[in-house]
């Protein structure tokens, strides 16, 4: 069993979805209304899935990259991915932009900025996250946890990224042994 500290925060399944259901809490409580959410690819997706559904509209996806040095542990140049996925019509009004987290602000401050550019008919965005960080240089409009001492934050589906499809065979066939 894994102990949360200054420098790491442990996160189970549990946690992870009621800290989803909290921020979905956190927007309907402020009666600010949106016609769509954007979700950022790969953290914003299970947040943004789940906010979509409880909010009853469209969810749009952009893919976005900066963790992939050291196993996805270092921060790296942020790639922006040229097309937003949606499944019908194109970006526009009012944009509630869902993402896991805010570390540095870093993603969070160029999407904005690529929205401004690129989708003219976006009226306004407003962020959320399940969790801010204070190194962050943008706050976000809406959070479930501030975190002062920036932990390292251990989600419940990271074992996922080295467990691999060996892992994934070996394990199904330990269970049928």
């Amino acid at each position: 069993m894994n102990v949360s500290d200054d420098k790491h925060l442990w996160v189970s399944w549990d946690h992870y979805h009621r800290l989803i259901e909290e921020l979905a809490y956190q927007v309907a409580k402020s009666n600010w209304k949106f016609d769509q959410i954007l979700c950022l690819a790969r953290g914003g997706v299970r947040p943004g899935d789940v906010i979509s559904r409880i909010f009853d509209v469209p969810l749009a996806i952009l893919a976005t990259s900066s963790y992939r040095e050291a196993a996805g542990t270092e921060r790296g140049h942020l790639d922006i991915a040229k097309y937003i996925t949606m499944t019908k019509g194109t970006l526009s009004g009012r944009v509630l932009l869902v993402d896991d987290l805010l570390d540095s602000g870093v993603t969070l401050q160029k999407v904005t900025a690529h929205l401004q550019a690129h989708y003219k008919d976006v009226t306004e965005v407003k962020s959320a996250v399940l969790w801010w960080k204070s190194c962050s240089v943008v706050k976000p409009d809406f959070h479930c946890a501030y975190l002062p001492t920036n932990p390292w934050i251990h989600q419940p589906f990271e074992e996922y990224d080295t467990l691999g499809a060996g892992g994934l065979l070996g394990r199904f066939e330990s269970d049928n042994k």
